[in-house]
């Protein structure tokens, strides 16, 4: 992806999060140049890798496969007891985020708000090959509720409406009809080592240097003093 692409692509989240009333941290609006003068008492941002995620999962056409996300809060086994994640994503019209599921995280999957419909597929995994199954059905608690999916059908759910994905399910999702605004609660998220694609993808994009950032992505923080 070019940074100027990211650039822009932040900038119309940011208008698409203040249209829905949904307010980012501060930090969502800091520059390279207010993160050179962070020290060490914005370590957990930095460590639990907050902030802006764009990705087009080294699809090339970030239109139609990629997703954006801020990681808002995160934990790290490693150096806290935090033991929780929240994001906020947004889907644009058309844009499909990859099959894929989650060794260990479960995950709160919640329609915000939005001008399209949320679409999404489930399948089972096989727990010892990993091979999607198809046929049969996928059950999975909707608003705690035990509901059961007919596998590799698309499914439409309403605003406020969450599904629990439980490890092992894997998901696609995207948007139809305008851009929907989804919220995402889980287990502590570690997209180094806790994504399984069905098909093999990159989670974060290569990046061309057309221009200069205008924010930095949840993986460029520079060293906190």
């Amino acid at each position: 992806m070019k940074r100027s692409e990211i650039n822009a692509i932040i900038r119309e989240n940011k208008a698409v999060c203040k249209k829905n009333h949904f307010f980012l941290p501060a930090w969502c609006d800091w520059t390279p140049a207010d993160w050179a003068k962070k020290g060490a008492e914005c370590a957990e941002i930095k460590n639990n890798c907050m902030g802006w995620d764009i990705t087009d999962f080294g699809s090339g056409d970030f239109a139609k496969v990629g997703l954006s996300l801020v990681t808002l809060r995160n934990g790290n086994p490693a150096l806290d007891r935090k033991p929780y994640c929240e994001k906020i994503m947004i889907v644009r019209d058309g844009q499909v985020t990859p099959t894929h599921f989650h060794w260990n995280k479960m995950e709160d999957i919640i329609f915000r708000e939005g001008e399209g419909d949320f679409c999404m597929k489930l399948w089972n995994a096989d727990p010892k090959t990993e091979q999607l199954i198809e046929g049969g059905t996928v059950k999975l608690k909707v608003d705690g509720v035990v509901t059961e999916f007919e596998a590799g059908k698309t499914y439409r759910i309403k605003k406020g409406q969450s599904v629990c994905y439980t490890p092992y399910i894997y998901h696609t999702f995207w948007a139809e009809g305008g851009t929907c605004l989804i919220g995402e609660v889980s287990m502590v998220n570690d997209d180094a080592a806790d994504n399984r694609f069905w098909e093999p993808i990159g989670r974060f994009p290569e990046i061309e240097e057309d221009v200069p950032a205008e924010a930095l992505l949840c993986t460029e923080y520079p060293e906190l003093a």
